[in-house]
């Protein structure tokens, strides 16, 4: 039976256009058709999340998310079943794409902190993989 690579590899930091207004009135980022590469059909956000709580435990098994750290900070560890990193969000012009089969959890919120978050599918229970165990045996 062929290994399955990581997709840790996949795990992608995309920068967010940033329209600094010259007048000193502050700053704009837009997210279009050609900034992430899935169309987005759910949106919603976590906030007032406890610094010693985490949110997520859980992969996918067909969508795809984007994290955007809108304000304040927070990690995100991912797991592709045999690798694990941590990426520290903290910029709103700045966002993380994480693909299917990634089991991830986020951890170390600011105060304040907001989590955007888009994703590719409508909510399905059906998609989540919410037991680790399970999730390892998903990716074997």
């Amino acid at each position: 039976m062929e290994s399955k690579k990581s997709m840790i590899a996949q795990l992608e930091l995309i920068e967010i256009p940033k329209i600094e207004d010259k007048k000193g009135r502050g700053n704009l980022s837009v997210i279009e058709k050609d900034c992430i590469p899935f169309s987005v059909k759910r949106v919603y956000y976590l906030y007032d999340v406890p610094s010693d709580a985490y949110r997520g435990g859980h992969a996918h098994k067909n969508l795809y998310q984007f994290l955007i750290a809108l304000s304040g900070s927070f990690d995100v560890v991912l797991d592709d079943g045999k690798e694990k990193t941590t990426i520290t969000l903290n910029k709103p012009n700045k966002g993380l794409l994480i693909p299917k089969g990634i089991w991830r959890e986020l951890e170390n919120f600011s105060s304040g902190s907001v989590c955007l978050v888009l994703a590719s599918e409508e909510f399905d229970e059906a998609d989540y993989i919410r037991s680790y165990k399970k999730f390892l045996s998903f990716k074997s």
